[in-house]
């Protein structure tokens, strides 16, 4: 009878690995189990075992883009001064993250669901409640300024959360199609610019 377990000397880390990037390249629909398991240099029954489904290997895949890939961001959001620092510097590292050498471009979680299917519903939610966590994190950092009177009475800390999320996922496209990461950079720069010239809810109190 056939082996279907693992194979011996499996590291399933490393095949987790290339899984991030296989489904970070391609998306989850048009990533088949077949690309996967060549990619990974497993049988289809190995995959199963080691990870029982796709959709399972998938969640582990952006589970592990946000532990490694995107920890430098988070780190540098909640190290910075001031919000406006943090933002800065935020925006700055997922630039980098985004057009770094050798990896695919632009941001994982941004782009690998965002065209599933009905068959695929489970799919498409659990990457927009990884994509809203974008914005929840911007806002508790905003938050933590306001109530330490960093930011003027009255800031709309949920619509400037939601604008330079949005801000952010427009960045992860542009890196994929190609944009130059220096263009990218001064693109941020532009954005961070708004933040002296917005209304006063925006700007630092005093």
């Amino acid at each position: 009878m056939a082996r279907t377990g693992r194979p011996r000397g499996f590291d399933r880390d490393a095949a987790l690995h290339t899984a991030m990037l296989v489904f970070w390249e391609r998306g989850y629909e048009t990533t088949s189990t077949n690309d996967l398991s060549a990619a990974m240099g497993v049988n289809p029954p190995s995959l199963y075992a080691a990870f029982t489904n796709k959709e399972q290997l998938f969640r582990e895949a952006v589970g592990l883009y946000e532990r490694t890939e995107a920890k430098a961001s988070q780190e540098l959001l909640e190290a910075a001064p001031t919000a406006r620092e943090a933002i800065a510097a935020f925006l700055h590292e997922s630039v980098d993250r985004f057009t770094c050498e050798g990896k695919p471009r632009g941001c994982m979680i941004v782009l690998a669901a965002t065209n599933c299917t009905a068959d695929h519903e489970s799919v498409r939610d659990f990457a927009m409640r990884c994509r809203a966590r974008t914005k929840t994190t911007l806002k508790a950092r905003l938050d933590t300024a306001a109530g330490a009177g960093e930011l003027a009475r009255g800031t709309d800390t949920d619509r400037i959360a939601a604008f330079y999320t949005a801000f952010l996922n427009g960045l992860s496209l542009q890196a994929r199609d190609g944009m130059p990461r220096a263009q990218l950079h001064d693109l941020v720069d532009m954005a961070m610019g708004l933040w002296q010239a917005a209304p006063a809810g925006l700007r630092p109190a005093g």
